[in-house]
Parts: structure tokens; sequence; C-alpha cells
């Protein structure tokens, strides 16, 4: 049996960057001695029926291993955990599944390895692996909402309005919405894209759609200033009582913001293997002088450090932003970010790269990202603040890099 595409696609959307550059938890490789060896038991709450579904689908990948419906359920079922806890394990095992089918391919695994090709930000594989995966089924909403993805965090919005108007087509009106929102986001229509959001939320059936929906609905409503409304929109995604990586990340980044570590503290203290996470429970920590905060910014520490050693460059961001607010070194950090923009250009991106500039006294590291506000019309005041003030900054000798 094929699983269904329009209950999970509609998080495409949200994913291609919502994975937030995760790291493994572990700096050092262990190999078993044998087989039975246990290296790791990985986290489920009491009673989580997901433990008991994964387990169903590994014996049902095992019982028949070349049924690539089997695999393709197991492979998205690891990856959707991946995205749940912010846990980059999980994409190792849906690898692990897929790559034995590489000569031998289905749609639904074509968009699955598209989906594992851009957790690593290698969008042009990605591009290939969906256009294959339309090729071979061309009402395949997914790879559309995928696509779509990609293109929205390279800043190629034409081509993402296409994958938008697609998904009309194929009458996938909660799939439209929440893509043609973003669309409306990035480049100036920050009360359309607010617009837009609560249709296609109205229109939303399942839990899943209602958490990507209301997340968003809670960013866009922070770009515009509207704190209480933000709140409101995040505080009810969190009611739906779903993990979700982003949107604890997303959250975290909304208390910080209005300056309430505490209840950073309160969120993220059982969400240490997810790095993304612990780099805001650190920061969190930090602001409150709390003793743990040391331990845990050397944790950081080690885990980009072993990605160095692992040849790993999709974790620019987020260490950008530990060189600049834990590490206190911004000239690392706006080398840091504007590598990354190159890649990938989304507000959050942005704004890491501008803060990294001012705090380095870099106004040109700046430039693409003033750029990219003056082209899209992008209306976060916060941001464009930022900009402003990178603008202005006199020119000095460049700050010499410090390695960490």
């Amino acid at each position: 049996m094929s699983f269904n595409c329009y209950q999970w696609s509609l998080r495409a959307v949200l994913l291609v960057s919502g994975a937030l550059l995760a790291l493994p938890a572990q700096s050092v490789p262990r190999t078993p001695v044998d087989d039975a060896t246990v290296i790791e038991k990985l986290p489920f709450r009491a009673g989580d029926s997901r433990a008991r579904e994964l387990e169903t689908l590994r014996a049902s990948a095992r019982k028949s291993p070349g049924d690539a419906n089997a695999a393709a359920a197991l492979a998205q079922a690891y990856f959707d955990m991946a995205q749940a806890r912010s846990d980059p394990r999980y994409v190792g095992y849906a690898d692990a599944v897929v790559s034995q089918f590489d000569n031998n391919m289905s749609t639904d695994l074509l968009v699955i390895r598209g989906m594992l090709y851009q957790y690593r930000h290698d969008f042009d594989k990605a591009l290939v692996d969906f256009a294959s995966a339309l090729a071979q089924d061309p009402e395949r909403a997914g790879a559309h909402a995928w696509r779509g993805a990609i293109y929205l965090v390279e800043a190629q919005y034409d081509n993402a309005r296409k994958e938008c108007a697609a998904l009309l087509k194929l009458q996938r009106p909660v799939l439209h919405g929440g893509c043609d929102a973003l669309v409306q986001a990035y480049t100036g229509q920050l009360n359309s894209a607010y617009a837009t959001l609560q249709q296609a939320l109205a229109l939303a059936r399942y839990e899943d759609q209602r958490l990507w929906l209301l997340t968003r609905l809670g960013e866009v409503s922070a770009w515009l200033g509207q704190n209480a409304r933000a709140e409101r929109h995040y505080r009810d995604a969190l009611a739906l009582g779903l993990d979700d990586g982003y949107l604890l990340a997303a959250w975290a980044d909304f208390l910080l913001d209005t300056k309430r570590p505490a209840e950073v503290l309160k969120l993220l203290s059982a969400w240490e293997a997810s790095d993304p996470l612990l780099l805001r429970l650190a920061e969190a920590e930090t602001l409150l002088q709390v003793p743990a905060a040391k331990a845990h910014v050397q944790a950081l520490d080690d885990r980009f450090a072993a990605a160095k050693l692992r040849g790993d460059t999709t974790h620019r961001a987020e260490e950008a932003r530990f060189q600049l607010r834990l590490r206190k070194n911004p000239a690392l950090a706006v080398q840091l970010a504007a590598a990354n923009y190159h890649v990938q250009k989304e507000p959050r991106d942005l704004r890491v790269l501008l803060e990294a500039a001012l705090a380095a006294h870099d106004s040109a590291a700046a430039k693409p990202g003033r750029d990219w506000l003056q082209s899209t019309g992008f209306e976060d005041a916060r941001i464009r603040t930022l900009a402003a003030q990178t603008l202005q900054l006199p020119p000095v000798a460049k700050i010499p890099v410090v390695a960490p």
C-alpha cells in the first residue's frame, strides 16, 4: 500500500528548513562489536504509540525485504520522527532503508530520497528526484510541495509560485494555501499571507496540518509585530500535543525575543539531544546565569567541531548564531552566516547574517541581505532595522577570525 502523501506533504513547505540543521548528538562514532549490541535506546514518551508503529513497520520491512512499499512506509516514519524530535539519527535510518533500492526506485522512494537530499541541503539532487517522481506520477502533490519549499529557501519565487499553482490544479487547497502564503510572506505581503494561512487553517482536516499552519501564523504575526496574536497561535499549536522540533524552536525564539528565557528552560529541558533546541536552551541558561550553561555550550562546541571533521556544512546558520551569541566571536559568526546565506535565504538566515555583520562591523557582508530586502519588500521591522544599521557602519579594518 502507498502511504498517504496528502496527509504528510503539507509539512514539506516547512520541513526543508524545518530540519534546522540538526547535528548528530554524539561527536565520536562508535562501532558495535556485533549486531546484538545496543548502541543507544532512542527516547519515547511513556505510552507513545509511535514506538509500536515503528516496530510494526520494521517487522513488515524485514519480512519483505524487496517490498518498496514497506520500505517507503518505514523510511517515511523515520523521517517524520527526525522532524518531530529534531533528531538526525532517524534520517540516517531512513537513508539506510532507501539506499537498498537505489537501482529500483518507486515513486514513493524517489520522493523520500529527495527529502533526504534536501535535509542535507543537496537541493540540486533533491530537485532531480522530485522531477523523476513527477515523471512517474504527475499528480504526486508531495513532490510539488517539496519543490516549492526548496525554491522558497533559494528565493526562487517565480518557480515556487508555479509549484503552488500545480497544487491548486491538483485540488489540494490546504497545500496550495500553505505554499502560496509563504510566497506572499517572503515577498512583502505579510497581511495577505496571514489571511491565506487562516483560510487554509479553516480547511485543514489533520492535526499535523493544523500544527504547521498555526506555527506559520505565529511567525507571520511576530513579523508583523503582533506579539499577542503570535503567542495565541503558538500556544494553540502547542496545545495539539504533537512533538515538533520546528514549533519548539520557533516558540523558543519568540520567548527569547520577548525577554522570557525562564520559560525557554522549562520548554526545552528535556530536548538536549537536539542541537538546535540545545542551542536555544544554552542561550536561555546563559542569560539567566544557570550553571548548566557552561556544559551545554561546551557540548555544542564539541558537536560543531565533530561536524567539521565530517565535512558537514549544513549547520552553518546555527553555528553562526552559536559563535555570535554564546562564543562572542562575531568575525567567525559573520563568515559562517554569509556562507549559509549563499545557500538558503529565509528570514531567520537573513537575521543571523545581519546580526553577525553588525557585531563584526562588516557592512559588506550584509549587502546580499539588504539586496534581498530591497527586491522582495519583506516587512519584518526588526530585520529592516538591523539592515539599516549595517548600512550605516563606518568602514573599519576586518576583525581577525579567532578559531573556536
